[in-house]
């Protein structure tokens, strides 16, 4: 049943099973069982609530045996801890993160939450790929070895290039 030209609110889509917004008869957004879509973009005033995932999206996965070790962990977000072998001054290790929520034009924000011993190992993303993604721990230090447990916050944005 399409909407008048003045219509503005809401509408239940029985055929496609979701609830559409309307605006002047424009079909703003609508969300169904698994989607909330909004052409106009989602925001967030709130001054403490902002956009991301709920409880129960996220997972955690300690890495065993070395810091180049990998890891599976199927989640659009979580921790990694990593392993405590040293990482010594100016090195570098990397490892996959296996993660079947990861598409490959995918976008993954690492925060380094604690463990670090000198707090001068930073991690970053080296490769995205289907299914995947690298984390590269680099020990910036001069002089001192990291030997501590690293704790990664990840997430996943997903974002597709067409």
């Amino acid at each position: 049943m399409p909407a008048s030209p003045t219509h503005s609110g809401w509408r239940w889509d029985r055929g496609n099973s979701r609830l559409d917004f309307y605006y002047r008869g424009t079909r703003i957004g609508h969300i169904a069982a698994a989607l909330i879509q909004s052409l106009f973009g989602l925001r967030s005033s709130h001054a403490t609530l902002g956009i991301g995932y709920s409880t129960g999206a996220g997972a955690t996965v300690t890495q065993i045996t070395s810091r180049a070790t990998g890891v599976e962990i199927n989640a659009v977000s979580g921790a990694i801890t990593t392993d405590t072998t040293s990482l010594a001054a100016g090195a570098e290790a990397t490892f996959t993160v296996t993660n079947s929520a990861v598409e490959i034009g995918d976008v993954i924000i690492l925060s380094l939450r604690s463990g670090a011993t000198a707090d001068t190992s930073v991690p970053i993303v080296s490769a995205v790929a289907a299914g995947s993604f690298n984390i590269r721990l680099t020990n910036l230090h001069a002089s001192t070895a990291d030997t501590g447990a690293s704790i990664i916050n990840f997430a996943v944005i997903k974002a597709v290039s067409a």
